[in-house]
């Protein structure tokens, strides 16, 4: 052969071998396995259940397992590679907890409050609030009272990334750099960290070399979009940041979800701000971000668990039922399975929404905090000079309260009012740390008001004098617009009050309504036992009716008996009484802490199934659904005339409202035999003495 054909040889043997390389691949690639495609598509409107994961509903310190464990502020939330969960328990534990996947919680830095580096024990936090992991397994803390964002190794070693210890506002080198208060935290894929800095309203970035820089906001609080300092936010408290570095912000008091694109230019998700209308978030404190862009938000005014599209779509996850609500979801994670953590705050909890396909949890469903929590240590005072002395009792738990315009069944009332002159101080009745980022409300409303831990003083000047001078700058910051308007009082997470500092002045209310509970599920004050405070007095019944379904009263009498026909599908049970307190104005009417309703013969015995009294309404636990006034009182009640100070209190006893819970009801007449009887009913006030008068109704059914 010649050169000429050796070489057309080799080109063609080359040229077969590449082809049969390329069918051996075409072919192997046909018959091979599909490549996995990721996770799959997150559904958007799932129904979750909640379920229990640790702590007993009581504030304290206590590791072990997980239901028996407790917790004083569980706030911030994050998960770790191997499905562990770490928790920032601020309160007066100030320390990160972790629950390992068998479920035992153990305290894994810090201790005593303070501002240190170091392991374990040796390190200090003051008040802990954002958590965020790194792709390298370190934890970064948001700080909050420290005012400093802090960094904990796999192996428990604590340091300062950036902050002085100082609250102030400056960028720079992290050891120079000062935040205000920062709640929120969240690491980018590319190890930047982005720092809701909350009460400087502002986003703050920490780089790769250390040095802080501010993203976007400004010097004042407000709602404004734009690039950089040109937008504004308002107590910014929860981060989260998606694969294409957008930055996404829970803007609490603006009741918005903003977002920060790469070049720093801020924009609000659709549907949500101060001038929405769809009817959430309100007060959103926390964020979880799925892998295909949905959004989790945890608000805090109701307790939902929300999840939103980029759009602005939204459904509500957890939450739609009063019984699923938690009062502080400041907490959120993905677990791995579609579900999520939270933590609730309020409640000293961690749950998991859990989807279909998560696996049920050990321990049984307990939402909210328990009733065995500890009483606040008050040791009686009253909110009031002299907090030892005695003060005129006005309203209590569960009372119908209108609003003012027409409707005098608009609400029930969630707290203990004293009455006091306007302009007089309040006063803390029990030392307690300020837990809720967004703690103060209502500036120079009627209904301004502070929480403090579980107490709420209401009806207030916060902060201020009654000429409106500061009683404490440093615990009460003073805040404008850009505009030098819209002022506010703002007090810091993380802040510290002792029995009998002054914390305001009584406003044109001339009362303090104090509440003892997170919204939803408020207690009755009375607990609380204040000095010198007695009720001797029975309560009053002034009448009791027996209305038809269109709530109209049967009137119709033989023999001086109500005649009830068997006939009717159902009646409701109304019941007029009022309670007074010792030393009270002789026209200070109260309502009752419970009533209930019996069937007797007409010889006084109790019928099979009435041997005790059912008791419907009880007012130990304030219940949050909007509908709870009138499920709770009949038509006429509260103050039904213009200028009368005559409260009336029309309790509708065939309805069930206690626990915090509702249901509206009947009683079937068909249940009686034809004949004569009584109907008792008992109503107790808060001390225990019940109405021994006018509390027989003579009915003769037929």
């Amino acid at each position: 052969m010649t050169r000429t054909h050796w070489l057309w040889l080799a080109i063609g043997l080359t040229a077969a071998a590449l082809a049969a390389t390329y069918v051996y691949e075409w072919q192997g690639r046909e018959s091979a396995p599909a490549a996995p495609r990721g996770p799959a598509p997150t559904p958007f409107g799932w129904q979750g259940q909640l379920q229990s994961i640790a702590g007993d509903g009581i504030a304290g310190l206590r590791d072990g397992a997980a239901a028996q464990a407790r917790f004083a502020d569980p706030y911030g939330l994050a998960r770790a590679g191997d499905g562990s969960l770490y928790i920032a328990d601020g309160g007066d534990n100030n320390r990160i907890r972790r629950i390992a996947p068998d479920g035992q919680v153990v305290s894994f830095a810090g201790g005593t409050e303070g501002f240190a580096d170091g392991s374990g024990a040796a390190a200090k936090f003051h008040t802990p609030s954002g958590l965020a992991f790194d792709r390298s397994g370190n934890l970064y803390v948001a700080d909050t009272g420290n005012h400093a964002i802090r960094r904990i190794s796999p192996q428990g070693v604590v340091s300062t990334v950036a902050g002085t210890g100082i609250a102030g506002y400056r960028d720079g080198p992290g050891a120079q750099a000062q935040f205000d208060g920062p709640v929120g935290v969240a690491v980018a894929a590319d190890g930047r960290i982005f720092v809701a800095d909350t009460y400087n309203d502002r986003i703050r970035v920490i780089g790769r070399d250390g040095s802080v820089a501010t993203v976007a906001g400004g010097a004042h609080p407000g709602f404004a979009d734009g690039a950089g300092a040109l937008a504004r936010f308002d107590t910014p408290t929860a981060l989260a940041v998606d694969r294409h570095g957008t930055v996404w912000v829970a803007d609490t008091r603006n009741d918005a979800i903003r977002r920060i694109d790469a070049q720093g230019t801020v924009s609000t998700l659709p549907g949500t701000g101060p001038d929405s209308d769809t009817g959430a978030p309100h007060r959103p404190i926390s964020l979880a971000l799925t892998h295909d862009g949905l959004l989790y938000v945890g608000e805090m005014t109701w307790g939902r668990v929300l999840q939103f599209k980029p759009s602005g779509q939204w459904q509500p996850i957890s939450g739609r039922e009063q019984a699923q609500r938690l009062p502080r979801p400041s907490g959120l994670a993905l677990d791995g399975a579609g579900g999520l953590y939270v933590n609730d705050a309020a409640s000293y909890r961690v749950h998991r929404i859990a989807t279909a396909s998560t696996p049920a949890s050990a321990l049984p469903l307990e939402i909210g905090p328990s009733l065995d929590n500890p009483l606040p240590a008050t040791a009686g005072r009253w909110p009031l000079r002299p907090q030892d002395g005695w003060h005129e009792v006005v309203g209590t738990l569960g009372e119908v309260r209108g609003d003012g315009h027409g409707e005098s069944r608009h609400h029930l009332h969630g707290g203990l009012d004293i009455r006091g002159d306007i302009g007089q101080q309040v006063l803390a009745i029990a030392d307690a740390k300020v837990g809720n980022p967004a703690a103060a409300w209502g500036y120079g409303g009627l209904g301004e008001g502070l929480m403090l831990d579980a107490l709420s003083y209401i009806h207030m000047r916060v902060g201020r004098t009654a000429q409106g001078q500061s009683l404490d700058p440093q615990r009460f910051q003073a805040l404008t617009d850009d505009a030098g308007a819209k002022p506010r009082v703002r007090v810091r997470r993380g802040a510290r009050f002792a029995a009998g500092d002054a914390l305001g002045t009584i406003n044109p209310m001339a009362h303090v309504h104090l509440a003892y509970g997170p919204f939803g599920y408020e207690r009755n004050a009375a607990l609380l036992g204040f000095v010198n405070y007695a009720d001797r007095y029975p309560p009053r019944i002034e009448r009791i009716q027996l209305l038809d379904a269109s709530e109209q009263p049967l009137a119709e009498r033989q023999d001086g008996r109500l005649l009830l026909s068997r006939a009717l599908p159902g009646v409701h049970i109304v019941v007029e009484a009022w309670d007074q307190v010792d030393r009270n104005l002789p026209r200070r009417r109260l309502g009752l802490y419970a009533l209930g309703y019996q069937w007797l013969t007409a010889a006084g015995q109790p019928l099979p199934g009435y041997e005790s009294p059912r008791m419907n309404i009880q007012f130990d636990r304030m219940p949050a659904a909007d509908d709870a006034v009138k499920v709770a009182y009949a038509p006429d009640s509260g103050i039904t005339v213009h200028g009368s100070a005559i409260t009336r209190f029309r309790y509708m006893v065939s309805n069930t409202v206690r626990d915090g819970r509702l249901t509206a009801g009947s009683y079937s007449p068909s249940e009686l035999p034809a004949g004569d009887y009584l109907l008792r009913i008992t109503a107790r006030d808060y001390s225990g003495n019940v109405a021994t008068a006018g509390r027989d109704l003579a009915v003769r059914v037929q």
